[in-house]
Formats: C-alpha cells, structure tokens, sequence
C-alpha cells in the first residue's frame, strides 16, 4: 500500500512525522537509491527501498506506549550535541525503539509519553486537541490573588496571550509556595515564562500529569508500559 514517506518512517519508530520531514528536506532519505526530494513521496513498505542516513527501513515494528518519569538533567531528545544525558538512554530496556511525544526542559522533571505509533503522536499534539497538561510549580513567595487572576484568564508573552489556565495554590510559606498549573498549550518554556510575567521565579518544576495520565508509583527514571485500556483512551482522544 502506498504511503507517504514521512508516515513510514513514523510507523517504524525512527522519528517523529515533523523529525522526518526534516530528514527528507536534509537529503538524507532515499527511495530505491534516489534521493527524495519532495514531502508528499509515495513508497510502499512491502516493495520499496527506503534509506534513512544509508539504513534501510524495515517492516514497523509493534505499537508501543510507554510512560517516563524523566529526571531533571536529562534532555528530551534522541542525541545531544552538548554530550548531556538525553532520556532515551532510560529507555534502553524498551524492546522497541520509541520517541518523545512533545518535550520537558533539561531542569524539568515529570511524565513524558514515549511510543513509536507516529500517527498518534502527531495528533496527540496538533494544538487543536487541547490536551491537558497538569504541572506542580514552586515558585519564590507567594503569588497574589490579582496576580492568580491573571494566570487564569490569560497572560500576555512575546509570542501572543496565554489561553487560560487552572491554577490552584497547592501549599504556601514565607519563602516560597507550591501551585498545581493545567494548561493545554505547549510553548517553549511556558510555565516559567507566565510566572515571570507575573514577577515571580520557578523554582522547581514538575509534569504530572498529561490527559488521563499520571506518574502513579513512578520513580524518577523510571517508565512502565500503558495498559491496552489506556491505550485505547488514547487513541479516543
């Protein structure tokens, strides 16, 4: 069956549809020994040969969903020209190879959805999805209540104004204080940059949540497999 060449490489867990597409406008990808050129190339699986950096791409292997509590100091990527730990090297175990869905910040802890199903992973963060994300913020002090409002009902950055968020005051001390934070966008650097624009400095960061999904029993650097009714849930959404 005739697919397009980015889906195939999505399906076979060799990168993301947007990591493959950069990889086709690279020229890195060839179909039967040419170099392929335009996004919208057809291959089939079964006959065609398809190369990526010279390798050749094999039949998919078996859907795969995994959840990871990732540690901070690690960064959310298949390789790091800085040489830092990147998350995959705590997926080692996984008989499958999977890919980060979407990314956490190398100071960033918490749930990161790991699979090799490229047509889920992509709707999983088409922002029209508004998927929710559930974070734990400490940040210095206290926020104010007008200062809370704000986040709530939207707050302006560079790059446009926040949709509104839930936020919450979780715990509360002198120094600093604790919020649980549920936002469906996913910008560079959100959560910080929103607590910036209101004066104040996060401290600690933690994803808890993602949809349905939650760390339950995890332990930093540790990943478990998502039940067939998560999955399915999944795919719902």
């Amino acid at each position: 069956m005739l697919e397009r060449i980015q889906k195939i490489m999505a399906q076979g867990g060799i990168a993301s549809r947007r990591e493959a597409e950069r990889l086709i406008l690279d020229g890195r990808v060839t179909l039967n020994g040419k170099v392929v050129e335009e996004l919208g190339t057809k291959a089939d699986i079964e006959k065609d040969y398809i190369k990526v950096n010279g390798k050749l791409i094999t039949r998919p292997e078996p859907k795969t969903y995994v959840i990871l509590f990732k540690p901070r100091g690690y960064v959310t990527t298949s390789k790091d020209p800085e040489g830092r730990p990147t998350v995959m090297e705590l997926l080692e175990k996984v008989k499958v190879r999977v890919f980060p869905v979407g990314r956490l910040d190398y100071d960033t802890e918490g749930l990161i959805l790991c699979t090799n199903d490229g047509d889920l992973a992509h709707r999983f963060q088409h922002p029209s999805h508004e998927i929710p994300k559930t974070y734990l913020v400490k940040v210095d002090g206290v926020p104010t209540p007008d200062a809370i409002s704000k986040l709530r009902n939207g707050i302006k950055l560079k790059d446009g104004m926040t949709a509104p968020a839930r936020v919450k005051i979780v715990r509360k001390a002198e120094a600093n204080s604790w919020l649980e934070v549920i936002i469906h966008e996913g910008r560079n650097r959100q959560i910080k940059r929103m607590f910036e624009a209101i004066g104040r400095s996060v401290i600690k960061l933690k994803r808890e949540g993602l949809a349905f999904l939650t760390l339950g029993d995890l332990k930093p650097g540790e990943f478990r497999h998502l039940t067939a009714e998560e999955i399915r849930k999944l795919k719902e959404l």
